[in-house]
């Protein structure tokens, strides 16, 4: 059964970093799409990046000047460096992974993590 698990949320002040990691286990992670997602108090889980097998990035949104995803198959770990924080960027961070990209929307990705929270103070 496969499994993700994310690391590297907390508190960080506005301007700063933070790196996320997400640690896979159980599925052929090198051949998968990973997405990271966050959620915000009172908001719908939104996808935040997607990166595709070979490291290619497929999506960003609107954080794409400031956060960037990445991975290494080696490590079957992908990760989300945020930068210039801002304390709108609260939120708890999600990663997912799936064998394909379809679509945004949460429920076309195979496997979850449980979540890292992500606290940004002005």
């Amino acid at each position: 059964q496969g499994q993700l698990v994310e690391s590297g949320g907390g508190l960080a002040q506005a301007g700063g970093s933070l790196r996320l990691s997400c640690a896979a286990s159980g599925m052929p992670f090198s051949r998968y799409f990973v997405a990271w997602f966050h959620q915000a108090p009172g908001y719908e889980r939104e996808l935040v990046a997607v990166i595709a097998s070979d490291g290619s990035i497929v999506y960003t949104g609107s954080v794409k000047d400031r956060f960037t995803i990445s991975r290494d198959n080696a490590k079957n770990t992908a990760y989300l460096q945020m930068s210039s924080l801002k304390p709108d960027d609260t939120a708890v961070y999600y990663c997912a992974a799936s064998p394909h990209y379809e679509s945004h929307l949460e429920s076309s990705w195979k496997y979850w993590g449980q979540g890292t929270q992500v606290t940004v103070s002005s």
